[in-house]
């Protein structure tokens, strides 16, 4: 039982901890000081997704939809002859049309602008994190004994481990990106299923997705470390409670608004964090509040199991339908 309360105690404390990282938008600041790029492309970041997106979703709710409640009203106005009121089919005729222009704003406007937005934020997502990374100073990576001595040692050492060089290296790493993609998206599936288990499905899909955000913001520091996928997810997966910590902010307005704005604010913030994630040093924080506790550790939570699980049995069967295909061939 002291066990079992000591980790549940370093778990507690690890989730602060990754909670209070992810709150240090200071560092936001300083990086945007250290690097003109960086600032242009955040303030470009929010001038898109704030005051564009959300711009438009403020003038629609704020403006366009009373204009169109009073122009076409629902009920018949106490100004209006009693003659005009007693045809209720120009009331439906009315609410249809409100609601057609209404439809004709979001498919016109509203509805583009979010692919747009999503397409181009993502961009400019990967510049943030490349100009940040540029401003902490890491353009060099430190090689270092690759022995697993820590938590804090184990990203370096897998930066530093020799890796293919050339073609070899090259196919690795997209083969690695690929496999990402279809990873996350098959996590991403799991999270979308969970929101509709009963009594406990909102509470597990807000811990999934706020692992799933952590992970996005850590990501291109992993990439630009040239931290191997297997790398990445032990060291995620090891130390679960920080980053459920650490995603808890990025999806807290998915708790208070409606989709559309929920992801104009999370556009917003995720640069943010993303700059949090690569200002922060998050092996060493780790590394000593587990020294702290005397070296207390609670395990792996394999968080991605049933996505990796996922996604091998996708890629088997696409090697099953490119095999079938090869001997077709062969006998055509």
């Amino acid at each position: 039982m002291e066990g079992l309360s000591a980790k549940s105690k370093l778990a507690a404390v690890l989730w602060l901890e990754g909670f209070r990282q992810a709150c240090c938008l200071h560092r936001v600041l300083i990086l945007c000081h250290r690097s003109r790029k960086l600032l242009i492309r955040t303030g470009q970041c929010f001038l898109l997704n704030g005051f564009i997106f959300l711009g438009s979703i403020i003038i629609l709710n704020s403006f366009i939809i009373p204009a169109l409640y009073w122009i076409l009203p629902d009920m018949c106005p106490e100004s209006t002859s009693q003659e005009f009121c007693s045809f209720p089919v120009i009331w439906q005729f009315y609410s249809f049309l409100r609601h057609g222009l209404i439809q004709v704003f979001y498919v016109t406007w509203l509805y583009p602008l979010y692919v747009f937005s999503l397409i181009l934020s993502n961009i400019w997502y990967n510049d943030i994190a490349k100009y940040g990374f540029s401003a902490m100073g890491r353009h060099v990576i430190n090689k270092v004994d690759p022995v697993r001595q820590s938590d804090a040692s184990t990203l370096q050492n897998a930066a530093g481990m020799e890796r293919p060089t050339d073609l070899g290296r090259v196919m690795i790493g997209i083969g690695e990106q690929v496999y990402s993609v279809l990873l996350l998206s098959c996590f991403f599936l799991e999270v979308y299923v969970t929101g509709f288990i009963p009594y406990v499905g909102k509470a597990l899909n807000f811990l999934l997705l706020s692992w799933m955000y952590a992970y996005y913001c850590f990501e291109y520091k992993w990439n630009f470390s040239e931290i191997g996928l297997d790398k990445r997810l032990d060291f995620f997966e090891s130390n679960w409670a920080f980053f459920a910590g650490f995603g808890s902010p990025c999806v807290l307005p998915l708790l208070f608004f409606s989709p559309l704005v929920s992801y104009g604010c999370m556009a917003i913030h995720f640069p943010l964090f993303v700059l949090t994630a690569t200002g922060s040093e998050a092996e060493q924080i780790i590394s000593s509040r587990r020294t702290s506790w005397g070296g207390a550790c609670f395990g792996r939570l394999q968080i991605f199991k049933a996505a990796d699980s996922l996604s091998m049995w996708l890629l088997s069967l696409f090697a099953l339908q490119s095999k079938r295909r090869l001997q077709e061939q062969k006998y055509l």
